[in-house]
């Protein structure tokens, strides 16, 4: 073996089977064409959780298991928008998770891009009306801001409604959830950015005075959805664990190839080359879980790190593929552990990967329950992209012919090679952390302005 990689066999084992492998596409075109959306609930999710520990099993995994959970499910019903003055004109909409049913005709006023200044901007004038904000994040912020956090700067400001401009033209309106599972407090829709245009040239040239209706359908009723987790045992240390982990629901009006099937197939062909080439030399496990219901809102992942609370100390690092699949670059986004750099930048350069290596956290994928817990984590991605918007993502157009099959034999090969390197390193360089600990990242870290302003709301 080489003394610069002591992982080099294995590394040209499992990167040469990957990158001369159909089976990532093949997985890929099974979710998104046989299961649909998968949205979270619904008998999709149930076939497609199913169809994942059947791989899981053919590919040698054990303790393959779907843990059954409940959570507050949502059923779309249709959407109405109309212009009342001053012209009259109906826009197509869709509800976004968790909306409620409701019936409102109030005045339209613009937040722009929902950013903490121009909410601010706004003052009693959102009050009782409903608030439009573009997807994009600001641009001189220097951050992303969610939906969430616009939808809840609204709800703060006293709005009885909240419309979600798409900020990509011809893709329609895009969906996302208002709300982490619960039914929001006020109806929140979508429109697609031409539409949205053309309310912002009614309000300029109308001084500001434009009335809409809007009704909306939907139902919040209880619902059961699953996480599907399987093992390949360390023959060291079994009770230490790495994790794998990936969103399989998508949402209701898309096939979801990109965010997050390309994620979730990702992981699932790094178990394959994992099990077929280093099952025998593993020092930890090393556990994948496919997450249900992490689009409207994490819970999968919450209702796991609340089940297996007690072996949370033993999990030394989680990294999550979410969308992993797609072109961002295949690098490793530490949330806040500064002792891990020097560990994956030796990967990095063992790896000969385009894999940067830097720090940034957020509230918004499957990692966040476990970063709330201490749990060492990071998602794969890119750390120095710019705040920018989904694409096709959360849109009727993220289809199976968008996700190319090179971006996802890179995060397979990552995934895989990472996860070895973690499983057997003799000394992982990471604890959990202390509640104090992550308290204090909680409280201070830009990244997760919006996380606190959703504890405003919940509060």
């Amino acid at each position: 073996m080489s003394k610069t990689n002591p992982y080099l066999q294995l590394d040209q084992k499992i990167v040469g089977d990957i990158y001369t492998s159909q089976e990532a596409m093949e997985n890929l075109t099974v979710l998104c064409d046989e299961y649909g959306a998968r949205f979270a609930g619904t008998p999709e999710e149930y076939a497609a959780a199913n169809f994942i520990a059947d791989c899981f099993k053919r590919y040698g995994l054990q303790n393959v298991e779907l843990e059954a959970y409940p959570y507050a499910g949502w059923t779309r019903g249709t959407a109405t928008l109309e212009v009342i003055e001053p012209i009259r004109r109906t826009l197509h909409c869709i509800s976004l998770p968790y909306c409620p049913a409701g019936d409102i005709t109030t005045e339209l006023v613009s937040a722009g891009y929902g950013s903490p200044g121009e909410y601010e901007a706004l003052g009693n004038t959102a009050t009782d009306k409903l608030v439009m904000a573009q997807s994009a994040s600001p641009p001189d912020l220097g951050r992303w801001v969610h939906r969430k956090e616009k939808f809840e700067r609204a709800v703060l400001a006293g709005a009885s409604g909240f419309i979600f401009v798409s900020e990509h033209p011809g893709v329609g309106p895009e969906t996302g959830s208002l709300q982490n599972n619960r039914e929001a407090p006020m109806p929140g829709i979508s429109v697609c950015k031409e539409d949205g245009e053309f309310l912002k040239r009614l309000l300029a040239r109308n001084s500001g005075k434009v009335t809409l209706k809007l009704k909306t359908t939907d139902i919040n009723e209880p619902r059961t959805s699953w996480n599907v987790v399987a093992d390949l045992p360390g023959h060291e240390n079994s009770a230490e664990t790495i994790i794998l982990g990936c969103h399989y629901d998508g949402h209701d009006i898309s096939q979801g190839a990109h965010d997050p099937a390309s994620g979730m197939v990702s992981v699932i062909e790094a178990a394959r080359a994992l099990s077929t080439y280093a099952a025998d030399s593993l020092k930890r496990t090393v556990r994948f879980i496919a997450f249900g219901t992490e689009e409207i809102g994490l819970t999968g992942a919450f209702r796991y790190v609340d089940a297996h609370d007690s072996e949370l100390d033993n999990i030394r690092f989680m990294l999550n593929m979410d969308a992993a699949g797609g072109t961002s670059r295949k690098g490793i986004v530490l949330h806040c552990w500064d002792t891990l750099e020097p560990f994956f930048n030796i990967a990095r350069q063992q790896m000969h990967a385009e894999m940067p290596v830097g720090q940034k956290v957020h509230s918004y994928s499957d990692h966040f329950p476990f970063f709330l817990k201490g749990v060492p984590s990071c998602h794969m991605g890119d750390h120095e992209a710019p705040p920018g918007g989904r694409g096709f993502g959360h849109t009727a157009y993220d289809t199976l012919e968008k996700v190319k099959l090179e971006n996802l034999r890179a995060a397979s090969a990552v995934g895989a090679r990472i996860a070895l390197r973690c499983a057997n390193a003799n000394d992982f360089p990471a604890k959990r952390r202390n509640n104090e600990a992550v308290q204090k990242i909680v409280d201070t870290d830009p990244g997760l302005e919006g996380y606190r302003i959703s504890l405003k709301l919940t509060r």
